[in-house]
This record gives structure tokens, C-alpha cells and sequence, in this order.
């Protein structure tokens, strides 16, 4: 795919909004500029600001025609769901086949969104359950409106699937939204502008704004119009975000260095081969890529042969070739900063048993043994192609080892026992369970969110929707 080499303007209120400072956007891959991104300041926060208030206060955006915006969403991601992977490969560096699935992802969580639209109630309560309660003859029940501006701040390694997980349920909400995608792949979110627009939503309803975090990100945390804050990203900034906005709502999605168990019951080529697979999409650059395998002792001989195989056979390359599997990291800044990790790690003890071979910025896949507490690869959440295998004794060890760590988003375990897998979630200090597949699986309509640094509160449409609702409780005296 040529390089696009041509200047997209913001979207503000529903207008396509140039401006005198551009970011430029390269392919992660070749190192050609791609596109070129006009950046905001305060001047573009406030109008955007001020067009969703406008459009909250005076747009009629009633359930039926959210529904009606969301499902014609639905319809026009699937229609150009090529387009939008090229993108994504292109400014992000996924390789296409997932960017593929990323499209599909996210026009479903449209789909998903577009159906809860029509399902937001609010309840009766119960007048006579309180006993020796004299409270008289009242109608007590709770209504549900939108809370009011939402700001979506978004990260690099799923420049749509994200960006729609924290619109959609906003709009479903009946609440416009202002986004600020990473910057070196907002033209995802800027295109996905295009297909809103197209797809009926009223003006000022959605706005993308692109500009660094520490001047356009604190514009927008320090602005009080705005009511409730979801963001996907660092635990650094998420700890920023959460002291700066005081007492308004927030969603913190934030990182992890996931775990997933393969006990000596497991079928352990389905297991390896699995591990090998998600360790290393999007060259480990996901929120809940397997950082730390934990293999029992018994199998970790035949673990180690087919996990090193599979692992060896994942082409390294051009995320625009379909046969591509591990694509380049986002820049060559982070390939370089995983290179220093490993071999500082191996500089105290560690073994590389496969990779640790760097190319600018495309970082082989690695698979490291003899990684242990105080190390970068095993504490820190190294968002990149790099895997540590650590063997244990008995199943109580291996839950220690997963728990013993400042993240808690999601783990997998590996096994055939019905007790252990009913018994497990009740032990692992994480957010998610994920049974006999790795700590990599998310379905976009389960609730989806971490415990510890990995965050508060939870994503998935039903639930994202619920946060972005404000519960009135009506009682209504009926003796006046």
C-alpha cells in the first residue's frame, strides 16, 4: 500500500477542522510518511467541548435513533473493513490478518452497542420490604439518563477497536464524545469519524481531537464540562488521570504482565501451540499478551519442544503480508528499550532460547528461562514480543507466582480438571479467567477490566454503558 502523504483535518462538531501544526504519521514498517495529522490545541478543545455541550442540550438523540446511527456503524465498518485494516497495518503496524479481525471486532461492538441502546430501563423498588418502617403509600423507582460529555483517550495497539469500545457505549448512552487517540495512529479514529458522520449522528456528537498528552490530554482532564473520563493506557498516566479529575467519573484501563498456567493434566500441544500464537500477536504489544507461561514441571520438557517450535515458525515481517504473524513494534525508541530489558535480564541469570535479535524497529520473537522477581521482564509489563517459561511444583506455587505481582488484568490456565478450573478464579488475584485458552482471549461483550495497577471499572458495551448512565431515584408520594 503507497504511502498516503496527505494532511487530514480534525473532526470538531461535526466539521472537518484544519490547523496550522501537523503530526505526521509513518508506516511502522517501511518508514515512509504515511499521513499527515493536523494537531489541536486549546482553541480546538473548546470548540469541541462546546459543540457536544450544544448538541446535548438541544439534539433530540433518543434510543431509536442511537440504535438506528449504531447499527448503520455496524453496516459501514463491514462494508469497508479492508480499508480500515490497511490502515491499521499501515500506521500501526499489525499484521493484516489481525488488523482484519480488529475491523470485525469493532463493528460488532457496534452491533452489541446498538441493541443495549434499546435496553436502558431504569427499576421499581420495593415499598413494603422494610419492616417497622412506617414510610406511607409511595411509588419509589429509578430512571437512567446520560451522564454528559465523555472524553475517550486511546492508545496505539488497537487504534479502532478501542477507540469503539469507549464510543459506541457512549453514544448508546445517549452522551457525545471527544477522543483523543494516540497520535501516531489517529488516523484510524479520524476515518472512523468519516463513517459517523455518514452514518447519520448529529453534529457535535463526536469530536477527534490529536495532540500530546502533557498540553491537549491536560486540557482535557482540567476542563470541568467534561463529566466522565475512559482511558486505555500506562498505569502512570491512568494514576495521572484518576489524581487530576477529582470526583469525576472515570475507566481506567491499564496495564498488566499476564500469566497463564499449563498444569500437568493440560493438553500440551494445543497449549504450547496456543501460547506460541499470543505471546507474540501484535508483537506482544497488548494489554493482555502472555508475558509469564508457568508450566508444570512434569510436561515442561515436551512444553519446551513444541512451544520453541512454533514459536521459530511465526513469519517475522511486512504486516501487509498476509502471511505475516509478528509485525514491527510501533517504534524503533520501544524496540530498543525491550533489547536493554532482555539483556539486562540475561546480564542477572536469564537464558534466551530463542530471538532477542533486533532490526530497527522489528523485535524477534523471544522466549527467555531463568527470568525471576526484580527483573524488568518479569515485573514491569514489557508490551512486546518477549515471553519468560518458569516450571513449578505443585498448583498453590504457580498461583503464588501469578499473584505475586502489581497487575492483576487477566490469566489463562491450561488444564483438564473440572474442580481446578471451578476453584482457580476464586485464587488468582486478576480481573479475568480464562480456562483451557490464554490469558489473550477477550470477547468483546464480557465484562473486561483488572484489578491492582491493571485499572477500575469495566469495558464490554453492557457494562461500559452502565458507567456512562446516571441512576435517578424518583419517590413519588401518593397520599398528597
Amino acid at each position: 500500500m503507497l504511502a498516503q502523504k496527505t494532511k487530514k483535518p480534525l473532526f470538531i462538531g461535526g466539521e472537518w477542522v484544519e490547523t496550522s501544526e501537523i503530526h505526521p504519521i509513518y508506516n511502522k514498517y517501511t518508514g515512509e510518511l504515511y499521513v499527515q495529522i493536523s494537531k489541536a490545541g486549546e482553541i480546538e478543545k473548546n470548540a469541541a467541548i462546546e459543540a457536544a455541550e450544544n448538541a446535548f442540550k438541544q439534539s433530540e438523540f433518543g434510543p431509536a435513533q442511537r440504535f438506528q446511527v449504531l447499527m448503520n456503524m455496524y453496516h459501514l465498518l463491514i462494508e469497508n473493513l479492508k480499508e480500515f485494516a490497511e490502515v491499521i497495518a499501515a500506521e500501526g503496524g499489525k499484521p493484516i490478518v489481525d488488523a482484519m479481525t480488529e475491523v470485525n471486532r469493532s463493528a460488532t461492538i457496534f452491533l452489541l452497542s446498538a441493541e443495549e441502546a434499546n435496553k436502558i430501563t431504569g427499576e421499581m423498588i420495593p415499598t413494603q420490604v422494610a419492616p417497622n418502617l412506617n414510610i406511607g403509600k409511595r411509588l419509589i423507582y429509578t430512571i437512567k439518563k446520560p451522564i454528559g460529555i465523555v472524553c475517550a483517550i486511546t492508545p496505539f495497539n488497537f487504534p479502532l477497536n478501542l477507540v469503539v469500545h469507549k464510543v459506541a457505549p457512549a453514544l448508546a448512552a445517549g452522551n457525545p464524545v471527544i477522543i483523543k487517540p494516540a497520535s501516531d495512529t489517529a488516523y484510524s479514529a479520524l476515518k472512523l469519524c468519516e463513517l459517523l458522520e455518514k452514518a447519520g449522528l448529529p453534529k457535535g456528537f463526536v469530536s477527534c481531537l490529536v495532540g500530546n498528552g502533557s498540553t491537549l490530554g491536560d486540557q482535557l482532564l482540567t476542563d470541568q464540562r467534561i463529566h466522565k473520563y475512559t482511558f486505555t493506557g500506562s498505569p502512570e498516566v491512568g494514576m495521572h488521570i484518576h489524581r487530576t479529575i477529582g470526583m469525576r467519573k472515570v475507566t481506567l484501563e491499564l496495564g498488566s504482565n499476564s500469566a497463564t498456567i499449563v498444569h500437568k493434566d493440560a493438553d500440551v500441544e494445543v497449549a504450547a501451540t496456543k501460547l506460541a500464537r499470543m505471546s507474540f500477536a501484535h508483537a506482544g504489544q497488548v494489554c493482555i499478551s502472555v508475558q509469564r507461561i508457568y508450566v508444570h514441571k512434569d510436561i515442561e520438557q515436551k512444553f519446551m519442544e513444541v512451544f520453541i517450535k512454533s514459536t521459530e515458525s511465526l513469519k517475522v515481517g511486512d504486516p501487509l503480508d498476509p502471511s505475516t504473524l509478528v509485525g514491527p513494534m510501533i517504534s524503533e525508541k520501544e524496540a530498543v528499550r525491550i533489547e536493554g530489558w532482555v539483556n539486562e535480564a540475561v546480564a542477572c541469570g536469564a537464558k534466551i532460547l530463542t530471538g532477542g535479535k533486533r532490526e530497527k524497529n522489528v523485535y524477534y520473537p523471544t522466549i527467555l528461562t531463568g527470568a525471576t522477581k526484580g527483573m524488568k521482564v518479569i515485573d514491569e509489563e514489557v508490551f512486546a514480543p518477549v515471553v519468560s517459561i518458569t516450571s513449578y511444583d505443585s498448583i498453590d506455587d504457580a498461583i503464588r507466582m501469578v499473584n505475586d505481582s502489581k497487575y492483576g488484568l487477566q490469566a489463562g490456565v491450561f488444564t483438564k480438571s473440572v474442580s481446578l478450573a471451578h476453584t482457580i478464579p476464586y485464587l488468582l488475584e486478576v480481573g479475568g479467567v480464562i480456562i483451557n485458552d490464554t490469558s489473550s482471549f477477550r470477547a468483546d461483550q464480557m465484562p473486561y477490566g483488572g484489578v491492582k495497577e491493571s485499572g477500575m471499572g469495566k469495558e464490554g458495551p453492557a457494562f461500559a454503558i452502565e458507567e456512562m448512565l446516571e441512576t435517578v431515584t424518583v419517590a413519588v408520594n401518593l397520599e398528597e
